[in-house]
């Protein structure tokens, strides 16, 4: 009987960590709790590999490992039980994860996914690769509204690796950009991966979205990089689109309007308000069209005028809480200018003698008799001080005063994002032909609402406008408005997407349970310490520990699923942290970026299997396989360029939560 690869590799995989077993009992000279501990952690990787259920798997080993450590009393065992589950399901965090797998399941039932997927590789059309980069945004903006790997990549291996095999992609590149784009909604936000970090790890879900949303742009970025160097350097990988696949027909009330789709679509309008050619078309129908035509220009100006009118205002109980928190060390020192507690003043730094006469005794202080004057040196320091406030300061004050409000000049961000905004919008109205208006408003109905919805739920979660379980609970709302809009919420849509997110909520609390038990049972045996005290042994630098850490996460994601990785082994690595000078939020964004090779690691990696189940016959598992390794080099560089310049993930967090 011939053995398929995926067993052999299975079984090699248990054989080494029964080997590693038998070495670690036989190099000691006595086996204390600790070692059962690692035994049972050992075990545990064994019995998932050979399909247990994991929660199931890290409870019963759990259990039976803590009535071994408590002598065998079943009821100090089974309170163990009971407290771990309690303080698992007392954690409200875990509410938002039922309500963003719900909106996920709502968002996929409405198949925005075909049109969005169309009219991107449209509006792309131009790019190099522009089926494969099309293919990357929309499962971008797929993953970033379900957070769903298999439901993403089982779509869009559906609708676009078709699509690019009868363009002439190649396979290996095709089953490559679906598998890398389905599994970024492990990293971009609202990701339940990082809902999962954040519980296990205390670390504030609302600071990893915000940490995660940069470092999840750049992965993309490299991604839809690396295809259009392929497609330039290798053009029979990925050949242009046809000119038919690119043309774009116009409906029939605009046919008559233009006879060619490469005319400028907004001179055109304006002068069919006017022409006689324009009999056969409504007036009102022109108005609409150029409605849409000015949407942009106004959107862009509202935003400009809005957001520079923040940016620039500043409130009087804003001026004062700046004052009080970030006032400098010189201002600090003079009661003068601040009003609260000096150091008296003196020459040496220390506390001085009284002033003496010169027979030795107490003196009075100098002046008038009944006067109270001034500490020495309190004069000069109220004169430095004022000195000290500069005219432009003195005027904001009284700004401040009479009218309430002053201003500051606009941030540079502000103006480079703006530069930005303002050279598109320039692109779009200079180059505004009307088959590119047509692929706007296809835009209009399938990117925008999900964009909205998208920026809606992660920008009240990273602004602080909503905690992520109430934004969550917006999205789902919102999830729910859209397929109602799109005419696609039935019963039994509605039945489907309750029931998986009933389905995929129980597994991830009953993990959480099983991971709570299992925990409480290896501390409880010393195997945390041991392994503690094995790291701080070897004496190294954070640099070889974030190092050692990533590589076995990276080799534990080829057996072993991301859940499975974060419920396990996340509560070995962060007491660790403390140790290295590590900020647990830096360490979540590795590792949130490392967890995506758990779908992308062959010969166990479960995007691969999901895009086989629905590709066609002539696709082998060699090929997507194949195709996977350049997108999982890609991600071993964007962990080295997030270690170089940690700002990538943690600017953010740092702007908006200092």
């Amino acid at each position: 009987m011939k053995i398929r690869k995926e067993l052999w590799f299975g079984l090699s995989f248990m054989a080494v960590v029964f080997v590693l077993i038998g070495a670690m009992l036989v190099s000691v000279d006595t086996i204390t709790d600790g070692h059962i501990g690692l035994v049972m952690l050992s075990l545990v990787v064994v019995a998932i590999m050979l399909g247990f259920p994991t929660a199931f798997t890290l409870m019963g080993m759990g259990m039976i490992f803590t009535w071994l450590a408590y002598d065998r009393d079943i009821t100090r065992t089974l309170d163990l039980m009971v407290q771990s589950a309690y303080k698992t399901m007392a954690n409200d965090v875990l509410i938002a994860i039922p309500l963003f797998v719900f909106m996920g399941y709502l968002v996929e039932r409405a198949n925005l996914i075909q049109s969005l997927f169309k009219s991107l590789h449209l509006a792309m059309a131009r790019i190099p690769g522009s089926l494969a980069v099309a293919t990357l945004v929309t499962c971008a903006i797929f993953a970033t509204a379900t957070g769903i790997v298999g439901a993403v990549v089982t779509l869009m291996g559906l609708l676009a690796l078709p699509a690019m095999l009868r363009a002439g992609y190649s396979v290996p590149l095709a089953a490559g950009a679906i598998t890398a784009g389905g599994c970024l909604g492990i990293l971009i936000p609202p990701s339940v991966l990082l809902i999962v970090y954040g519980a296990t790890a205390g670390v504030s879900v609302v600071q990893l979205y915000a940490g995660a949303l940069f470092p999840g742009l750049m992965l993309t970025a490299l991604y839809i990089g690396y295809v259009i160097l392929v497609a330039k350097l290798k053009p029979a990988w990925a050949p242009p689109l046809s000119v038919d696949d690119r043309r774009v027909a116009l409906p029939p009330r605009m046919q008559p309007l233009t006879t060619t789709t490469a005319a400028h679509a907004g001179l055109g309008l304006l002068a069919a308000l006017k022409g006689k050619h324009n009999a056969q078309v409504q007036t009102s129908y022109i108005l609409r069209q150029l409605g849409i035509v000015v949407m942009p220009g106004l959107i862009f100006l509202l935003l400009a005028v809005t957001s520079y009118r923040a940016v620039t205002t500043v409130h009087p109980d804003e001026i004062y809480d700046i004052q009080q928190i970030g006032a400098g060390a010189e201002r600090s020192g003079n009661s003068g200018s601040s009003g609260g507690l000096a150091e008296p003043p003196s020459d040496s730094g220390g506390l001085a003698e009284p002033p003496s006469s010169d027979s030795g005794g107490v003196a009075e202080p100098p002046g008038a008799a009944g006067d109270v004057l001034e500490p020495p040196g309190a004069e000069p320091a109220a004169a430095s001080s004022a000195a000290s406030t500069t005219p432009s300061s003195a005027e904001k004050s009284e700004a401040a005063a009479t009218d309430g409000i002053t201003y500051q000049p606009a941030p540079t961000w502000w103006w480079v994002v703006f530069a930005i905004f303002g050279s598109l919008t320039a692109l779009f109205y200079l180059f505004l032909s009307y088959a590119r208006l047509e692929i706007f408003k296809m835009l209009l109905t399938s990117f925008f609402p999900l964009m909205l919805m998208i920026v809606a739920v992660l920008g009240s979660i990273v602004m602080g406008l909503a905690t992520p379980t109430e934004a969550a609970a917006m999205g789902a709302l919102g999830g729910f408005l859209l397929a109602l809009a799109y005419r696609r919420l039935t019963m039994d849509v509605l039945k489907e997407s309750v029931f998986l997110t009933a389905k995929t909520s129980a597994m991830v609390c009953w993990l959480f349970v099983g991971s709570a038990i299992f925990s409480a049972a290896f501390a409880l045996l010393g195997g945390q310490a041991l392994v503690e005290q094995w790291v701080l042994g070897m004496d190294l630098t954070k640099t070889q520990f974030l190092i050692m850490s990533q590589v076995i996460i990276f080799l534990l994601g080829w057996p072993l699923e991301w859940t499975e990785i974060i419920v396990i082994f996340m509560p070995i690595f962060i007491p660790l942290l403390s140790h290295f000078d590590v900020d647990p939020l830096f360490f979540g964004l590795l590792v949130a970026l490392n967890l995506q090779t758990a779908f992308l690691s062959p010969p166990v990696a479960m995007s691969a299997f999901y895009l086989k189940g629905v590709a066609p016959p002539h696709v082998t598992l060699n090929q997507i396989f194949l195709g996977m390794l350049p997108f999982m080099g890609i991600q071993i560089l964007a962990i080295v360029l997030l270690y170089i310049w940690p700002q990538i993930g943690l600017w953010l967090p740092q702007l908006l939560y200092k």
